[in-house]
């Protein structure tokens, strides 16, 4: 499957993705990723830096969904495929320059790269919007809800 641009343009924007792997007991791992990036036309990456039951379930099982959403739009995708985990090829090593180029990563801190081949991918889209709320609604109430967060946050944090 071939990542459309759109599907780019939201893994770029949000660079946190959520991704679900297979315990070796059958039971759901579900993990945040905040280095997931699109890499090629058909895979997703994200760095192992304290990944270590995504990895061990990986080694077990390739399966592997991972969720990337917009939280103030409401939006995103999910995509499945299969992962493999490089440690040590070329693949690995032109990950981990971009990384270290692009986003100023401490490589060294890199345990592993995840490399997945996305297979499939659909979009999530809230039921917020079955109701025949706009996108333009959708984003001024969650702008609201974590703007009031943040003013909470920051009152707590002063008092």
């Amino acid at each position: 499957m071939r990542l459309d641009d759109d599907m780019r343009r939201v893994v770029r924007e949000q660079s946190l993705g959520f991704v679900a792997t297979v315990c070796p007991d059958g039971t759901p791992n579900l993990s945040p990723k905040g280095t997931t990036v699109v890499w090629g036309d058909d895979h997703l990456v994200f760095l192992h830096i304290h990944s270590l039951g995504t990895v061990e379930n990986l080694a077990a099982n390739p399966a592997i969904e991972v969720n990337v959403v917009d939280p103030i739009v409401r939006k995103g995708y999910r995509f499945k495929g299969h992962a493999e985990v490089l440690t040590s090829d070329d693949t690995h090593a032109e990950i981990l320059e971009w990384f270290r180029r692009e986003r100023g990563t401490d490589t060294d801190r890199v345990e592993a790269v995840v490399l997945m081949q996305v297979e499939t991918g659909a979009a999530l889209i809230s039921p917020a919007y079955d109701a025949g709320a706009s996108e333009e609604q959708i984003v001024r109430r969650w702008r609201d809800h974590h703007d009031g967060l943040a003013a909470t946050r920051l009152g707590e944090a002063t008092e």
